[in-house]
C-alpha cells in the first residue's frame, strides 16, 4: 500500500477507443494507493472522447473531467490537469497506452529515493523512424534549457511532486514545456528504463512538422541558445571578413595589384548578408514570443468540467 495521495494526468486527444482500456488498467494500480483519482484533459478532441469521458466519471468514482475550447496542444492540456490535481503526487501517461500503466510503482519507488521528478524512459522507441527522428529532434532542444543529461531521458510518462507546480503556477505563455517548467523548481531528476509497447489504437496526433515546431517553441520560448548561436555565427562571419580584408590588402602592397573577380565580391555580399537575415530572423523569433506574452494569451481555456470540480 503507497500512502502517497496520487494524482494521474491524462491528456486526451481523439482516443474514444483506448480510454476505457486506460482506466481499465489503471483501476487495479491505483487501489493500492490511499487516495487516488484520475483527470482525463480532453485537448479538442474530434471523435467521441469526451461522450467516454463522461461515461467513464458516471462509472468510475476516482475518474475526473476536463473538456477544453479547443485543441491548444499536449503540454498545454498536461499544465491544466496538474493545476487541477489533488494528488500530492502527480504521475502523466499518454492516453495510447504505448506506456504501460503497470509500470508506475516503479517509478514511485524511485521517487521515494529523495527525487523530485522521475521519467519513464523507454527501453525502445516504437513509434516509427519519422516520430522517432523528430523526438530526438525535440530532445537536442531541450538540451539548452534543461542540460543534456535530463534532457535525453525525458518522455511524457513521468511522476513528480505536486508541491513543484508553485514555480510556475502564474505562468501564462501560449508555448508551454512541462519538462522546462519543472526545472524552475528542482535540479533531482531521475529516469528508469519502462516498456514501450507498439500503438494499438488510433494514429498519433504528433506529425514530423508539429514535433519540429515544438522544438522550436523550445529554444525560443525557453531558452538563449538561438541567440548565442547568432553571436557566434556573426562574429565568425566578422573574422572571416577580416581576413579577406587582409588577404586584399597583402596582395595589393605585395604585387602591385588588387584581388580580381566579380565572383569573389559577390560571395563575399552573399555570405554577410546571409549572416545578418540569419541573426534577424532570429530576433524575429524573440520579438514573436514577447509580442504573445504581452497578450498574456492563455494557454488553455476550459470549455467544461465534471461535477466534482466544482
Amino acid at each position: 500500500m503507497f500512502e502517497e495521495l496520487i494524482s494521474v494526468v491524462v491528456p486526451v486527444y481523439n482516443s474514444e477507443a483506448s480510454l476505457p482500456l486506460l482506466i481499465e488498467r489503471l483501476g487495479p494500480i491505483i487501489r493500492d494507493f490511499r487516495s487516488a483519482e484520475v483527470i482525463l484533459v480532453n485537448d479538442g478532441s474530434r471523435d467521441g472522447s469526451w461522450a467516454v469521458v463522461e461515461d467513464l466519471v458516471a462509472r468510475f468514482g476516482f475518474v475526473r473531467g476536463i473538456d477544453l475550447m479547443r485543441n491548444f496542444g499536449q503540454h498545454n492540456a498536461l499544465l491544466c490537469g496538474i493545476r487541477a490535481a489533488r494528488g500530492s503526487v502527480i504521475v502523466t501517461i499518454d492516453d495510447d497506452l504505448q506506456n504501460p500503466p503497470e509500470e508506475i510503482p516503479a517509478l514511485l519507488t524511485k521517487l521515494r529515493e529523495g527525487y523530485d521528478v522521475v521519467y519513464g524512459t523507454p527501453q525502445t522507441e516504437a513509434h516509427g523512424f519519422v516520430r522517432d527522428l523528430a523526438s530526438h529532434i525535440t530532445k537536442f532542444a531541450l538540451q539548452s534549457a534543461m542540460g543534456a543529461k535530463t534532457a535525453r531521458n525525458v518522455s511524457a510518462f513521468r511522476v513528480f511532486r505536486t508541491h513543484l507546480r508553485g514555480a510556475f503556477e502564474t505562468y501564462r505563455g501560449p508555448f508551454v514545456s512541462i519538462d522546462v517548467l519543472l526545472t524552475w523548481a528542482t535540479t533531482r531528476f531521475a529516469a528508469i528504463p519502462v516498456k514501450h509497447e507498439p500503438r494499438q489504437l488510433g494514429q498519433s496526433g504528433y506529425t514530423l512538422g508539429r514535433l519540429i515546431a515544438h522544438a522550436m517553441n523550445m529554444m525560443t520560448g525557453f531558452s538563449t541558445m538561438p541567440l548565442q548561436l547568432a553571436s557566434i555565427v556573426g562574429f565568425t562571419f566578422t573574422l572571416f571578413g577580416t581576413f579577406t580584408l587582409a588577404f586584399v590588402l597583402i596582395q595589393y602592397l605585395a604585387h602591385g595589384v588588387a584581388v580580381p573577380g566579380f565572383v569573389f565580391l559577390a560571395s563575399l555580399i552573399s555570405i554577410f548578408s546571409g549572416a545578418q537575415l540569419f541573426a534577424l530572423g532570429v530576433i524575429g523569433e524573440y520579438l514573436s514570443r514577447m509580442h504573445f506574452r504581452m497578450m498574456e494569451r492563455p494557454p488553455y481555456a476550459v470549455r467544461t468540467t465534471t461535477n466534482d470540480f466544482n
